[in-house]
């Protein structure tokens, strides 16, 4: 798959993130220029039972007007097509994560967030291109961590069954043609605005409201998540500073292999200064080691803890939603009653006068119960025993939102046991080859060491 950005856009940021492993390939050509990532997709053969797809991300090109391609190989129900190209803007993904939030998270679905844009490494980018210049040290590593970032996302999204078998999914993954740009994902625009004041108002709510739970299921897994959430929090400030720290001590040790070399250029004692000058690239190779530690530390650890730390987020996000439904239904409860109680009291004082207005009332409430929304221009236009029937459907969507939430997370313990496993095995096995690597390079260099008198 390929992903693109657009330059004249910087400021809204809707498309000029960019991933790059190798630099970029140029297409001069008068219109706007965009970068543009290419994803190869394979999905491999599985049965219904246990299906799978493997995406991986690719290193951007640069290109005229923002369009390119992406090679996808199929084998899943569904998909039209046993191969495909096709080409997504960074705004794409972000569009695709607001689709699929709009269709699954009511019901209770965990939908895993894409990577937040970051404004730094996108103008550190397009200072870079403005003065035609490729700098690896500035770019790669913000590039790399984007792509890698995007590329994982994908594949935490196909985990998901009504994820990877959801329409736009399967449209954002083969469609050759360019999607229609999610011009709300702009932190800049109209619906950018009212997604931030409403996600200060859900803030609010969420510290205001206490829900009073009766399933003492949601009360633990709610603390462990939260537990989880915290240690998570610091174990990636940990492995991130554990990288950080690993890339200084590899630049520590190339200033090591400088100074061996200039000493053993002065050296007049031959065997002494041999001795220096193989600890000198000795150094070196170990200064290369620890690079390649350092990054083992960023993309196999920390990027993946931060990618939970996400995913937790969602998971929170899938429980406020359920406080919400059962917030609605509650209010909508409490004024039923308030109404029935003036109902009441009409028929209790006889004035017969007020009934109607009181039963036209009642007609609003059962209506608030089931919906919300535009109730005001229906109250008169639905019959009282329809609105009856509404409520039953509302406390039902409560049942069944708290249903498939035991569902999702029952999977997602189960599928954080496995991703955790399969980290830590890779990363171990990963550190293990650096540490042989190293006893290799002083072994080598321990007989030099011996000989010298």
């Amino acid at each position: 798959m390929m992903m693109e950005t657009n330059d004249e856009n910087l400021q809204n940021d809707k498309s000029f993130d960019t991933i790059e492993i190798n630099p970029p390939q140029f297409e001069e050509d008068d219109s706007a220029k965009s970068y543009i990532h290419e994803n190869s997709i394979s999905k491999k053969n599985y049965s219904d039972c246990n299906q799978s797809i493997s995406i991986t991300v690719e290193e951007p090109q640069k290109v005229g007007d923002g369009i390119g391609v992406c090679t996808t190989v199929y084998n899943v129900p569904g998909f039209k097509k046993t191969e495909s190209i096709t080409l997504r803007r960074f705004s794409d993904f972000l569009g695709l994560y607001d689709i699929l939030v709009g269709k699954y998270l009511r019901t209770g679905h965990i939908i895993p967030a894409p990577p937040q844009k970051n404004i730094i490494g996108t103008t550190k980018v397009k200072m870079t291109n403005q003065q035609n210049e490729i700098k690896p040290s500035i770019n790669n590593d913000w590039l790399e961590s984007r792509r890698a970032s995007l590329e994982r996302y994908l594949n935490r999204t196909a985990q998901f069954k009504i994820l990877r078998t959801d329409p736009d999914f399967i449209n954002f993954l083969e469609s050759d043609e360019e999607l229609p740009r999610a011009v709300s994902t702009s932190t800049l625009s109209g619906a950018g605005v009212l997604r931030l004041f409403n996600k200060v108002g859900e803030t609010v709510n969420k510290i205001t409201y206490r829900m009073d739970e009766n399933d003492q299921w949601f009360n633990d897994k709610i603390n462990e998540i939260e537990v989880i959430d915290i240690h998570l929090q610091k174990m990636y400030v940990a492995t991130k500073n554990l990288s950080l720290n690993r890339k200084e001590l590899a630049s520590y040790t190339g200033h090591v292999a400088k100074a061996a070399a200039v000493l053993s250029a002065c050296e007049e004692h031959t065997e002494l200064s041999r001795a220096l000058s193989q600890l000198a690239n000795i150094e070196e190779k170990i200064e290369l080691l620890r690079s390649e530690q350092a990054n083992s530390d960023f993309y196999i650890l920390s990027e993946q803890i931060k990618d939970y730390i996400g995913l937790i987020s969602a998971v929170k996000d899938v429980f406020h939603e359920r406080v919400k439904t059962f917030q609605n239904w509650e209010y909508a409860q409490l004024q039923l009653t308030k109404k029935r109680e003036n109902l009441a009291k009409l028929e209790g004082s006889g004035r017969n006068e007020k009934l109607d207005w009181a039963e036209k009332e009642v007609d609003e409430v059962k209506f608030m119960i089931t919906s919300i929304r535009n109730y005001s221009f229906l109250i008169i236009l639905i019959p009282l025993q329809k609105w009856n029937s509404k409520v039953v459907k509302l406390e039902k969507e409560f049942t069944n939102i708290s249903n498939q939430i035991k569902i999702e997370i029952e999977e997602f313990d189960m599928q954080r046991v496995y991703d955790f496993k399969s980290l830590t095995i890779k990363y171990i096995e990963d550190q293990m080859a650096h540490q042989n690597q190293l006893m290799k390079y002083w072994q080598a260099y321990l007989s030099t060491a011996n000989e010298l008198v």
